[in-house]
């Protein structure tokens, strides 16, 4: 049951907070690279590369972050196989507390 829960939470929560670095970094990213600009207006074209390649990077860690997603969410149990891991893991407590374990 702990690998469901570990599971569940890996692929509730994973996605999201790699998009919410990846966002913060994208924005810092962009904005050093504006300032840069706006102090040296000549050298826009080498800034304005080393941005692009920069945010290309880091969106290629979300689009990675998506592709576990999606592969950790095939892995997630459903319908009746889900209900009986759940009944076998309830009867399973219930014994060890009969038993006094």
């Amino acid at each position: 049951m702990i690998y469901l829960a570990v599971l569940a939470f890996g692929v509730t929560l994973g996605l999201p907070i790699a998009v919410i670095f990846a966002s913060r970094a994208q924005s810092t990213a962009t904005s050093t690279a504006l300032e840069g600009i706006a102090r040296q207006p000549e050298s826009a074209p080498q800034i304005q590369t080393a941005m692009i390649i920069g945010l290309a990077l880091i969106e290629s860690l979300v689009i990675y972050a998506l592709l576990m997603f999606f592969l950790l969410y095939g892995k997630l149990p459903e319908g009746e196989i889900l209900k009986e891991m759940i009944d076998a893991d309830a009867k399973r407590v219930a014994t060890d507390v009969r038993n006094g374990n």
